[in-house]
């Protein structure tokens, strides 16, 4: 997580790198903790490069299937241990297609700018990105 010094009123922030490093070794973890899961990337101000001091890891998750209503996917995520805070979107293969599909600008968003930090094996389509991480 960010720290301030003991000495200075400075707030250090982790770079980019960093966090995504930790992000990609997280994202390997819930493939495994999750046999559900399709696809795990980022969004938002870390994906595009904009990030900065207080900047929070966007991250969508897709999973093949889901008994709870959407507002409640995201639940069984534990976030802890990435190094800034996180946010998580959850969706089904459906609803992701379905999303990404539409005509609306959040779903154009989330289909052109997720950078994909794992992909299941065979599943790259679903992410229309070439150069995702196969797991």
């Amino acid at each position: 997580m960010p720290v301030r010094s003991l000495r200075s009123s400075v707030l250090k922030w982790p770079e980019r790198e960093t966090v995504l490093t930790a992000a990609r070794r997280w994202a390997s973890e819930q493939a495994r903790r999750h046999p559900e899961l399709v696809a795990l990337g980022c969004y938002g101000s870390y994906a595009r490069g904009d990030w900065g001091v207080g900047s929070d890891l966007d991250v969508v998750a897709i999973v093949e299937h889901c008994d709870a209503p959407f507002e409640r996917h995201a639940l069984s995520w534990d976030l802890d241990a990435l190094p800034v805070p996180t946010e998580i979107l959850v969706y089904t293969r459906e609803e992701w297609e379905r999303i990404v599909r539409g005509s609306r600008r959040f779903g154009r968003m989330l289909r052109d700018e997720t950078m994909w930090l794992w992909v299941r094996a065979g599943a790259k389509e679903l992410c229309r990105v070439p150069s995702a991480t196969t797991g």
